[in-house]
């Protein structure tokens, strides 16, 4: 309902439904209202000009250092059952609330949460400033709802549990970013590689003389250095590539109705690279088991080149003495035999970024190819649409993808505005 419905004779009432609390909740639920103090729920009216009062209500300062509006939400509506009022122009939610008498609304606006002074006046046509006493009041009003949203720590521990063994989550999206980033090292890598290539033949000499007159000469190649930063590249490029996938993979299984629970995705999102790639894709199709094996040895080397020391490319630490030579000596994953003179040849960075590029192309193809247009669009999954069929639905083909996303698009646009 909107402010200009409330009336002397009826109080605000709670809108929406609130998830059934287990008796263990009653002590944090008394705690709660403890910390509260003298900050009650408002119920009716006192006089007939309060609803226009709150109606015209503006921003105080001293409201600007409440908790996250999601646990005042949950704090005063979920766990106190304090009364609220409905969604209006451009604001989701208000609780109007008295402190030592005085009427207040917590707002959700468009600009975010914050404790809200009604306007006095009522012969006033727009809202002013709140007064010195106002707040005074907001901070204190604050401050009593910091403390019972940390006496309330329980219940939202216990209402996430609740919300993660369901389907009505929302998984963030952060595709798109992660790719730009293995996009950036990639370009990166082949632009050096190229100028490197281009001037591969020149040499830079430098000239000098010492204090006794003695002239040096010493040289230097520009294609050295340049194909070094390339290959450091190329080596944050493999990186990338892997941190993306592992973000990538959990939400096309979800598109492609893998997934059903928030337990499922944070069960998943716990698991290895490999648990994660047989989500998303079929290992019983040729070229995909193909594409697995390449990967999973690159992923081996570049870990255990990159995060495990950076000794050597297939893992060499050491190096003995022997008759033929200064020989290397391999770490191995095997607890039986830890070292060894024999192993996978080293990885090379062209033929790693090659690899990659060639699986990214398999990836987005034949049935996977509409779950490009979402896992690029930042939009996140809605566990809901896997149950309801909505993705199964817009998987059919990359035109219902697309028609999806901007759909969804526009609906997210609206109510980030909070035009209802």
């Amino acid at each position: 309902m909107s402010k200009s419905d409330l009336s002397p004779d009826q109080p605000p009432t709670a809108v929406g439904t609130t998830t059934s609390q287990p008796p263990a909740m009653q002590k944090v639920r008394e705690a709660a209202l403890k910390a509260l103090a003298d900050l009650k729920p408002a119920g009716a009216p006192l006089s007939s000009d309060e609803p226009k009062g709150l109606m015209l209500s503006s921003r105080t300062n001293g409201g600007r250092n409440l908790p996250p509006y999601y646990l005042v939400y949950f704090l005063l509506v979920d766990l106190l059952q304090f009364s609220h009022m409905g969604q209006w122009e451009k604001s989701a939610w208000t609780v109007p609330v008295r402190y030592h008498g005085r009427l207040y609304g917590i707002e959700h606006r468009k600009m975010g949460l914050g404790v809200f002074a009604p306007t006095p006046d009522p012969q006033a046509r727009m809202s002013g400033g709140p007064s010195e006493e106002q707040e005074a009041d907001a901070q204190e009003i604050a401050s009593l709802i910091t403390k019972a949203v940390a006496a309330a720590k329980p219940y939202f521990e216990w209402r996430a549990e609740q919300a993660a063994s369901g389907n009505q989550l929302n998984v963030l999206n952060k595709s798109s970013s992660l790719f730009e980033r293995y996009e950036y090292f990639r370009d990166r890598f082949i632009e050096l590689s190229c100028e490197a290539e281009a001037r591969k033949s020149e040499r830079h000499i430098t000239k000098t003389t010492l204090a006794d007159g003695t002239e040096c000469s010493s040289g230097s190649f520009p294609s050295y250095s340049l194909l070094r930063e390339a290959k450091w590249n190329a080596q944050a490029a493999i990186e990338a590539f892997f941190s993306w996938t592992e973000h990538a993979f959990i939400h096309l299984a979800i598109l492609q109705g893998r997934l059903h629970t928030g337990k499922d995705v944070a069960q998943l999102a716990e698991s290895d690279w490999k648990a994660k790639f047989k989500a998303a894709l079929d290992l019983s199709d040729v070229s995909t088991k193909e594409h697995y094996d390449a990967l999973l040895d690159l992923r081996a080397q570049i870990r255990n080149f990159l995060a495990h020391g950076a000794f050597g490319k297939r893992g060499e630490a050491f190096r003995f003495h022997s008759g033929a030579g200064a020989v290397p000596v391999l770490l191995t994953d095997d607890q039986r035999h830890r070292y060894s003179l024999t192993g996978k040849p080293a990885f090379d960075e062209k033929w790693a970024i090659d690899e990659i590029e060639a699986f990214i192309e398999h990836l987005w193809s034949a049935s996977r190819a509409p779950a490009k247009h979402h896992l690029s669009s930042d939009l996140p999954a809605i566990l809901t649409f896997v149950e309801d069929g909505t993705y199964a639905h817009a998987m059919n083909s990359e035109e219902s993808m697309m028609d999806f996303v901007e759909h969804l698009t526009n609906e997210i646009d609206r109510a980030a505005n909070m035009d209802w």
